[in-house]
């Protein structure tokens, strides 16, 4: 489980600034009077992120933001509860439960848990075939040799694309109240993408009655989650729908006539303890490996994943920049690009009438990338460059140091910014923590 940060921990790591652009108003303007909208992304518009708070209580009220998120059925949250009652959050568990459910029917139609089979599968599970919507279908059919069209929880309308990705999706509108919390009765959806960018290739014939040791059965699945580090307050829901798609998987009679077996595995948001991990399961026999929660850790592991013949199937990855990765053939996930999210984030700011934007993100591929695409979407809305700032920042070396932002939160001050959107994970609270003590009056 994630621990609040200590702010009184000595930052590990140093600021990096990048500003882009010059602030329309007069350099030496450091007025920033009027309230400011505050604005996150899907790294930190969940209810966890507001345990960050308890000793500023109310500074998230008035913040919104968007994260991938199809309307979840209240059975769906139920069963998830029933393996973790303590479940706050359901950002990614959607995904989550589906990438499991989809390798899993991958391999029954492939009658085969080698990794290169599974591939050749994943994209055909999602597009052509007779359409199933719950495990128990979906497997009886693909037992029987049928070719299936899996519409699950968070794939709803398209299916993969060529490169192993949701064509579509639908993107929630969250908004925190004044005890930290997201209010439900405020979320909105939107749908997103293109169902005619649905992949047309046409997946191998499904093998009809493949079982047991000629198929090299069990199924075994890894999990590549970020159970510690800057990520962690979004594990749960993670593991959540991962551990719920295994039971249902396994109840309605397991993967080629096996039980599939699920082997727990770390991502530390850290890239050093993601490879320890893969090292671990590539050692274990492990066929498919769900994650890395960071896309910036997938991107740091998948050459290892790949060069040891594994698929890497993530949840929650949404940098662009992963649909033309060199993967060959073995990356896929259920979360959608961040071309669509930045969209989706410019829209609202846009919605809202703000005039001068500043754009904080960590540094990495989410947060770079993200960052990236908003902008790109505001300039297309209208916004100029000179009413553009963009700042990014090194993320702390460990979850328990703090990030000194005091120097970034000083140039958004006298930008006189009347929005700040902030990429990121956990440490995110410390930008916002720094805007709040810079004087900077966010709109509640």
């Amino acid at each position: 489980m994630h621990r609040p940060r200590n702010a009184a921990l000595v930052a590990c790591a140093a600021l990096l600034l990048t500003t882009v652009g010059c602030a329309s108003k007069s350099e030496t303007d450091s007025s920033t009077d009027g309230p400011v909208r505050l604005y996150g992304s899907d790294g930190n518009m969940i209810n966890s992120f507001g345990d960050e708070f308890k000793d500023q209580n109310g500074l998230l009220a008035g913040m919104k933001g968007t994260t991938p998120l199809t309307p979840l059925s209240d059975d769906f949250k139920q069963r998830l509860r029933s393996l973790d009652p303590d479940l706050g959050d359901f950002v990614y568990s959607g995904e989550s439960y589906d990438a499991v459910v989809i390798s899993s029917l991958a391999a029954q139609l492939a009658g085969s848990t080698a990794p290169a089979d599974i591939a050749k599968y994943i994209n055909g599970v999602t597009t052509g075939g007779e359409r199933c919507d719950t495990v128990d279908a979906c497997l009886e059919l693909a037992r029987a040799g049928r070719d299936i069209e899996y519409r699950g929880v968070s794939l709803k309308r398209g299916g993969f694309t060529d490169v192993g990705e949701p064509s579509t999706a639908s993107y929630a509108t969250l908004h925190f109240d004044s005890s930290d919390k997201l209010d439900d009765n405020k979320t909105e959806f939107v749908g997103a993408g293109d169902e005619s960018t649905t992949t047309t290739k046409r997946a191998p014939t499904p093998r009809k009655g493949a079982s047991g040791d000629d198929a090299g059965a069990p199924l075994k699945i890894g999990g590549l989650l970020p159970q510690t580090g800057d990520l962690a307050l979004a594990n749960p829901p993670l593991e959540a729908g991962a551990a719920l798609a295994l039971r249902e998987v396994n109840a309605a009679g397991g993967v080629l006539g096996e039980p599939v077996e699920w082997i727990a595995g770390d991502d530390g948001t850290n890239p050093d303890k993601a490879k320890q991990t893969v090292t671990s399961h590539i050692r274990a026999g492990v066929h498919v490996i769900i994650g890395a929660g960071a896309s910036g850790i997938s991107r740091a592991v998948l050459p290892e994943v790949v060069a040891a013949g594994l698929i890497l199937f993530s949840p929650c990855n949404t940098d662009a920049g992963l649909s033309s990765v060199d993967d060959k053939g073995l990356y896929f996930r259920t979360a959608p690009s961040d071309l669509l999210q930045g969209r989706a984030l410019a829209d609202v700011i846009m919605r809202d009438g703000s005039q001068q934007v500043a754009i904080v993100a960590r540094k990495d591929s989410y947060g770079e990338g993200l960052q990236g695409n908003v902008r790109a979407e505001l300039e297309k809305a209208g916004v100029t460059a000179e009413n553009l700032k963009l700042i990014t920042y090194e993320p702390p070396a460990d979850a328990e140091s703090s990030l000194d932002f005091t120097k970034g939160a000083e140039e958004i001050k006298k930008f006189g910014a009347d929005a700040v959107l902030v990429i990121g994970y956990g440490e995110s609270a410390d930008v916002i923590k720094a805007l709040s003590k810079a004087g900077v009056q966010l709109q509640h």
